[in-house]
């Protein structure tokens, strides 16, 4: 059945954009060491961005996240946010006991903001995302919204693993653990913003 087909490609193309890392892995992980649930929360949050997105493109407003002084602005303030988070990441390392409940955002909060935030992810949407759901619009408005779900789905299920991963190494390895992984995502979350802004400046500069 073409329809069945077509969902088992989106399915796969779905873990394929979530699995690879990126800002949103380095965020589960580091919050995931203080509650194994947060992963489920920023997918929530995540979703918040995403349906209503994909919903807009299901009825032809896609071409509005083509513009190019969109990308440069999401740019340019994605990496502003990134660039505070991490430095809140590397001020909570030498602490005598990391934690990440000093920030002011909650695990949702944060999911909507990285979204918002995320060139690559508005790109994503943009040529990726856009063909699947034009695919998907070939077999009716339900199977649209079977596609939206599965793929929120992918989303909110490898978050979950992630957190509750890392929470089980926090148990395990302890302190060190949690000093390591905020490292680890603070200078992830550093490249990533300057890569952020990197790229939108050069566009603006053209």
């Amino acid at each position: 059945m073409p329809v069945l087909v077509f969902l088992f490609e989106a399915v796969l193309i779905s873990l394929s954009g979530v699995m690879a890392p990126g800002p949103m892995t380095a965020v589960i992980v580091s919050k995931g060491t203080k509650s194994p649930h947060s992963g489920a929360q920023i997918a929530i949050g995540h979703g918040i961005i995403e349906f209503p997105l994909m919903i807009a493109i299901f009825y032809g407003f896609g071409y509005i996240i083509n513009f190019s002084y969109i990308k440069e602005i999401i740019g340019i303030a994605g990496g502003l946010f990134l660039l505070i988070m991490c430095i809140g990441m590397f001020c909570s390392i030498n602490k005598v006991e990391v934690r990440t409940d000093k920030y002011t955002y909650s695990p949702m909060l944060a999911g909507i903001l990285i979204s918002i935030g995320n060139p690559y992810f508005i790109i994503w949407w943009a040529t990726v995302g856009a063909a699947l759901i034009l695919r998907s619009a070939k077999f009716g408005i339900l199977w649209f919204l079977i596609f939206a779900l599965l793929h929120w789905l992918c989303d909110f299920l490898w978050c979950s693993f992630l957190s509750s991963l890392s929470f089980r190494g926090r148990q395990f390895f302890g302190r060190k653990f949690q000093r390591c992984v905020f490292t680890i995502c603070g200078v992830f979350l550093l490249f990533f913003s300057g890569k952020f802004i990197f790229d939108a400046v050069r566009l603006l500069i053209r």
